[in-house]
């Protein structure tokens, strides 16, 4: 009896060895069962019905490769063994240069394995995972698959010549509807169409787009120009979407500030020269508050276009343009809700650059300048949040750039919401989770020049951002505004007197100056008159200051006249204390860092040299404050000789 259990127990034995050796060679799964439908020469693409638990990458594989590597690890074993059996001591040696060479390998390629793939993990944690959990039902296939066994997503899924394939069960026992809506869903799709293929042991599904934005907008092209000049003055033109349909934002009853955020390289300077050129070119006075100098170089010299590049100066224009907005609100109230809402004033747009940056300076600079008693708050950042919760009321408009528009940047979550419209691109899903969660699922960031993500009213725009070069823009703004005269906020903040005087804020009912019978060319078109196009020429005319009549070599005419809106006569300067000198004697007392030759060239061909404030003789005469805030905003150019950084012009 005891044999019979001996003897039952080795063929049990025996018989579990020769099926383990058997599945070891032939590839199957140890355990016995099929977890997947992979074959001996074919990788899988589903769990089968019954498999429970985790189904691993492994049991995907072909039979002949999992065998090939059981094979190879049994012999490495075996030799490893073998070798230790008849030379111990060569086999160790052997084992400690070889596994630290190996290890090596091992640890450098899976440092690289690490960084190559980061975008796959991103890619299977953010879209793939949560796609396949929400198909599982619809398919009707196991929770256990493996996603990307039959989810065929590529990295660039949301580009316009993307394709995606999804493995469909062979049983077919699915809703094609549901299917659909879950993938245009989870991946956030628009404008896609779906090729269903059913015949066959692998029946498969493509998703592809069908309705996309134009490959590139450029204002060169003649029908964008046509669309550009046919959109209203308080809504320019930003991009088209698919079906070649106008993407634009009204400022005055849509949304008066706009936010763009962006990362490196993703066209923010582009949007805002895109949609400022434009309401510029509508008599629309610009403020460009540039930390970073050089962003907008296409608006040096622009009529009604003020560039600050200085801490400084933005400081002070913040803080004026505050003072301009509170005198409008009080205004409005006056002129009751009937009124034209041009009679408050021009249109203002204030391009403020990298607010991240520009926050951080603005506070810096006020903790530097500030004195016992001020507040601890800078002015010019609580002027800005004045400025975006006046409204549409005061046509006072904030484009505004961010590279990470977070609440803390912008001076708290409640600036942020000031922002109806939003542009983004080449944005992150945590950007977008921030500044539109409203708009969900979030559509995956493209890389293509010039697209991107217009939110305006809760609805996502995928847009093709209008293209304008630095000359376009310069030319086309410049075009606009050759009649209307440039008026400053000092001008347009004094007090107003019941019985308005010729320099009137009302710039739309403002007396024309008397014509002049020997030159009737000097009249100036009001804003709201349509205003001629320039030539190429002429815009390059207009641009360069005159040449004065018996002033000195190189000398400029005087942009301003007396009787002008915004240009000061040339006795305020000196009634107010402040002492007029040549460029001589500015060189000597204040510009101690410049060349009387460069001087010279900038008064030739500098658009924002300081205009003469007044005349001794032939030799013009210029407040010391305009040159101080020339010599400071000027950009910085490669090869300039006579700027020094650790010049303070303060």
């Amino acid at each position: 009896m005891a044999r019979s259990e001996l003897d039952r127990q080795i063929e049990e034995t025996v018989e579990a060895v020769v099926m383990g050796i058997s599945r070891l060679v032939s590839g199957r799964d140890m355990s016995g069962g099929r977890r997947t439908d992979a074959t001996f020469f074919r990788r899988g693409t589903r769990v089968l019905d019954g498999a429970e638990g985790r189904v691993g990458w492994w049991a995907y594989r072909p039979g002949w490769q999992r065998a090939v590597a059981r094979v190879a690890g049994v012999g490495a074993v075996g030799g490893g063994g073998w070798a230790y059996w008849v030379d111990p001591e060569q086999t160790l040696q052997a084992l400690e240069y070889g596994g630290g060479a190996a290890g090596g390998l091992l640890l450098a390629g899976g440092v690289v394995h690490v960084v190559r793939h980061r975008g796959q993990r991103e890619l299977m944690r953010e879209w793939i995972e949560p796609l396949h959990l929400s198909l599982v039902d619809p398919l009707g296939i196991p929770a256990a698959t493996k996603p990307r066994s039959y989810l065929h997503i590529p990295a660039n899924f949301s580009d316009d010549d993307a394709e995606l394939r999804i493995d469909l069960p062979v049983n077919l026992q699915f809703n094609e509807h549901a299917v659909a809506e879950m993938v245009i869903k989870k991946l956030a799709l628009q404008g896609v169409s779906f090729s269903w293929k059913y015949d066959g042991r692998e029946p498969y599904v493509t998703v592809k787009k069908v309705h996309r934005p134009p490959t590139k907008v450029v204002f060169s092209d003649p029908k964008l120009r046509e669309l550009v000049k046919q959109v209203p003055e308080s809504a320019p033109l930003i991009g088209l979407e698919r079906g070649q349909k106008i993407v634009s934002v009204d400022l005055d009853s849509e949304s008066p500030h706009v936010l763009v955020s962006a990362g490196t390289g993703g066209g923010k300077s582009v949007i805002l020269r895109t949609i400022a050129s434009q309401l510029i070119h509508h008599g629309a006075h610009g403020y460009i508050l540039d930390f970073k100098r050089v962003s907008h170089l296409w608006a040096r010299g622009v009529k009604n276009v003020e560039y600050c590049r200085d801490i400084a100066d933005i400081h002070d224009a913040l803080i004026r343009l505050g003072a301009e907005g509170q005198r409008r609100i009080h205004l409005a109230e006056k002129l009751g809700d009937d009124a034209d809402p041009a009679e408050v004033g021009p249109r203002i747009v204030i391009l403020l650059e990298e607010i991240n940056a520009t926050m951080k300076q603005l506070t810096r600079y006020w903790e530097k300048i500030k004195e016992k008693g001020d507040p601890k708050v800078s002015p010019a950042v609580d002027a800005l949040a004045e400025i975006l919760f006046m409204g549409r009321a005061v046509r006072l408009h904030v484009l505004l750039v961010a590279q990470s528009a977070t609440a803390r940047a912008l001076g708290g979550p409640e600036m942020r919401e000031n922002f109806a419209t939003r542009i983004l691109a080449r944005y992150t899903q945590n950007a977008w989770r921030m500044l539109v969660p409203e708009v969900q699922p979030a559509p995956k960031s493209t890389r293509h020049i010039g697209r991107a993500q217009v939110v305006l009213g809760g609805v996502a725009h995928e847009t093709q951002v209008l293209f304008m070069s630095d000359a376009e823009a310069r030319a086309w703004a410049m075009a606009g505004t050759s009649g209307p005269p440039a008026v400053t906020l000092e001008k347009l903040s004094t007090p107003q007197t019941p019985s308005p005087p010729e320099n009137s804020l009302h710039l739309a009912k403002q007396a024309p100056n008397p014509p002049d019978p020997q030159n009737e060319t000097d009249k100036t078109p009001q804003l709201g008159e349509s205003v001629p196009q320039l030539s190429d020429e002429a815009v390059a005319q207009s641009a360069r200051p005159a040449q004065d009549e018996g002033a000195e070599p190189g000398a400029t005419h005087e942009r301003q006249t007396a009787g002008t809106p915004g240009a000061p006569p040339p006795h305020d300067a000196e009634a107010a204390g402040e002492e007029l000198v040549g460029l001589r004697e500015a060189l000597e007392k204040h510009l101690p860092h410049l060349t009387i030759e460069g001087l010279r060239s900038a008064r030739k061909d500098d658009p924002e040299f300081p205009d003469p404030a007044g005349r001794k003789g032939n030799q013009l005469l210029y407040r010391p404050t305009d040159l101080l805030k020339w010599a400071r905003n000027r950009p910085k150019s490669q090869g300039d000789s006579t700027w020094h950084d650790d010049i303070d012009f303060s």
